[in-house]
């Protein structure tokens, strides 16, 4: 069995080609889609801000093969993205990743304070 790492993904994007209902009920939700709303999860979390209506990002969390490594990461939550705003009817282009290895990262750890 191969080594599993878990992937933070960033997946930004520009909303493009809204109709007047969808470009309506993002304005309507957009207080649930603040800063308050940005959680990895491996549905995602879509996150804009009102106005401009223009860029939007979503947060996924990805669990897949190391071998695969963060590019297998990024094609997954952008597919993901792709399917999820498509069955909500929100046009959108330019879909860009920032992936973050949870298994590789470092973590700094400052000495406790000496008193």
């Amino acid at each position: 069995m191969s080594e599993r790492h878990t992937y933070r993904v960033i997946v930004r994007g520009t909303w493009d080609g809204l109709t007047d209902e969808a470009r309506a009920r993002l304005l309507a939700e957009a207080t649930d889609h603040g800063l308050t709303s940005m959680r990895f999860t491996e549905e995602g979390s879509l996150s804009y801000e009102p106005s401009p209506l223009k860029h939007f990002s979503m947060r996924y969390v990805v669990v897949s093969d190391a071998a695969d490594g963060e590019e297998m990461a990024a094609a997954i939550a952008e597919d993901r993205a792709e399917t999820a705003l498509r069955t909500l009817g929100y046009g959108f282009t330019g879909l860009k990743s920032t992936v973050t290895d949870l298994d590789t990262m470092k973590i700094n750890v400052k000495p406790a304070s000496r008193r």
